[in-house]
């Protein structure tokens, strides 16, 4: 049996209200002033290897505990087209499970759904991958991811994603509206109450495509240990090419005073 990957984490404390469906996350605390760091990441329970996918058809609780990838889910890298390690059916809720390292490609929605207080450890492809239609909706609250080396959030379907109340360190972008899927559409992303910790390099907590007619809207977002403001808060794109970023009545929906720099 693969070992699992121990918690390499920092204690944190998150600021801020859950700001969406008025639900309560165990791992999430609301403090006084904010401090440098900030997410209390949870210690599993248990840890499990998983070496192929393991399909949801019903709304679970994992109880904190560890899933890491293991034989074909243990590449760990950015190879594209790896597979999940949970797939996810339409309207399924998944609560309290830390994905550990191998990552693989993370979580897959296959429609609307929830992830409640889940935290990736050590982000592989991709932590969570959003593939309903049109009308899908999905909530992410609570959790948080790190290490990262390329996307946390993909948007590959239709909808409107929803993150509040998470925690982002070690990343390059946080959520993108994918780019050059062979079936495209007009997505929609809300972030509220969310932590993020500077990379030292450019960063972006979210790609959009500006043709397609994306909207992002940002609130309450509050980016540590980032003097030199490199983490860009709205990147725009046409399709894969980068066309300007910042604020705008359209796209880029946020004002200064909706990002706090610690």
């Amino acid at each position: 049996m693969a070992s699992a990957t121990p918690v390499r984490a920092r204690r944190r404390t998150l600021t801020g209200a859950l700001a969406t469906l008025g639900v309560s996350v165990g791992m999430i605390m609301t403090t006084g002033a904010p401090s440098a760091s900030a997410a209390t990441w949870p210690t599993p329970t248990s840890s499990q290897p998983v070496s192929s996918t393991i399909t949801l058809n019903a709304s679970k609780d994992y109880g904190m505990q560890r899933l890491y990838g293991s034989g074909a889910l243990g590449g760990g890298d950015q190879s594209e087209d790896q597979q999940p390690i949970l797939k996810l059916a339409d309207g399924v809720t998944l609560k309290n499970v830390v994905i550990g390292a191998p990552g693989a490609d993370g979580i897959h929605c296959m429609g609307s759904c929830t992830l409640q207080n889940v935290w990736w450890e050590d982000v592989g492809e991709d932590a969570a991958t959003f593939r309903g239609g049109t009308g899908a909706t999905y909530h992410v609250i609570g959790g948080g991811a790190k290490k990262a080396a390329d996307k946390v959030f993909q948007h590959n379907g239709g909808g409107t994603l929803n993150i509040s109340n998470f925690a982002v360190q070690e990343f390059k972008t946080l959520y993108r509206s994918c780019g050059d899927c062979s079936t495209q559409y007009t997505r929609k992303v809300n972030l509220n109450t969310i932590e993020v910790t500077g990379t030292g390099t450019t960063a972006r907590l979210v790609g959009i495509n500006v043709n397609r007619n994306d909207v992002a809207t940002l609130r309450n977002i509050t980016i540590y240990n980032d003097a030199s403001r490199k983490v860009v808060p709205c990147q725009k794109y046409n399709n894969n090419t980068a066309v300007g970023v910042g604020p705008d009545s359209t796209n880029c929906l946020y004002s200064t005073s909706d990002i706090t720099y610690r």
